[in-house]
């Protein structure tokens, strides 16, 4: 049983990579779908195996296994390692559940105050203006959806480079992407190695956002302008904001703009790093499943002895 949940949280160190080349190889709806899901498959069995270790360490101890009403305490092939696991699983434990508080409650008061910003402003439609001398834009989710661009940004773009812009944000709010950038957040406080793939997924929001965006106004190069003009304009004024709500300079903003230019290519390629992906989420739920499984056992079987 240790072997097997070991396993899920040895796994996420290999996601880095393998993010990186499904976002290089497959359209970047298909990698963030692909990214965010393996990201939080991942980190649910990470968690998981930490629970199955700390359970099996308390019913080692012969007062826990009394009150879990075992005849004696659990014993494992790998008995030396189950407390020095299981305290190390209570001390990772910890630290996830305070990080993911803490992440919570921050994000929460960012999210409140960039609301209460938005509504100060005037709108038109899902736009929001914002009267400030420092350049930003941002889509901002909620009920309902704003796009919030401030006057600084609106006097450093051309009328041509606003349209893609606001294009570019609009495609956030429509396909949802909070969801994702949060998902992304809350994995990487989950295992650390996770906290690679959420720049990762950051990125692949925004090249969904490019695509969409240079769709929407029939022209990369202007949507590459765009974007580029606009990083360059927002470059330290961009004012502080939740986690999950992407930024006109979000991410690398070099790689975004060559990937507009660049002509498509490779695309059909892709296909072994989404299985990859698969596999490596897949291989994680199997060993976590079967080492709960094999735990459950252990613990039935101990029961059972207690009822003779």
């Amino acid at each position: 049983m240790t072997a097997l949940l070991i396993l899920p949280l040895l796994l996420p160190f290999a996601l880095p990579a393998l993010a990186r080349r499904a976002l290089d190889r497959l359209a970047p709806v298909a990698a963030l779908w692909a990214v965010t899901a393996s990201a939080v498959t991942l980190a649910g069995c990470s968690l998981a195996a930490l629970g199955a270790f700390f359970l099996t360490g308390l019913l080692t101890l012969p007062f826990f296994a009394a009150l879990g009403e075992l005849v004696r305490p659990l014993h494992t092939a790998s008995d030396g390692f189950v407390l020095p696991l299981a305290a190390l699983s209570v001390g990772a434990l910890a630290v996830c559940v305070w990080s993911l508080a803490r992440s919570v409650l921050r994000q929460t008061r960012a999210f409140r105050a960039a609301r209460t910003q938005a509504g100060r402003g005037p709108a038109a439609g899902d736009l929001c203006v914002v009267d400030s001398p420092c350049p930003d834009a941002y889509a901002l989710p909620g009920r309902p959806h704003r796009i919030v661009v401030t006057t600084g940004m609106l006097r450093s773009l051309d009328a041509a480079e606003r349209e893609a812009l606001f294009a570019h944000e609009r495609a956030h709010n429509r396909g949802g992407h909070h969801f994702f950038l949060a998902a992304a957040e809350l994995a990487a406080h989950c295992h650390p190695a996770l906290r690679r793939v959420r720049d990762v997924v950051r990125l692949a929001v925004e090249r969904a956002a490019d695509e969409a965006a240079a769709s929407a106004v029939g022209d990369r190069r202007l949507t590459a302008r765009a974007i580029a003009r606009a990083a360059l304009a927002g470059q330290g004024g961009a004012a502080e904001r939740p986690a999950f709500v992407s930024g006109a300079a979000s991410g690398p903003v070099p790689r975004r703009v060559q990937a507009l230019l660049a002509v498509e290519r490779g695309r059909r390629a892709g296909g072994w790093a989404a299985a990859l992906l698969v596999a490596c989420a897949g291989l994680s739920c199997v060993a976590s499943a079967t080492g709960m499984i094999d735990f459950h056992h252990r613990v039935e079987v101990a029961q059972g002895e207690a009822e003779r």
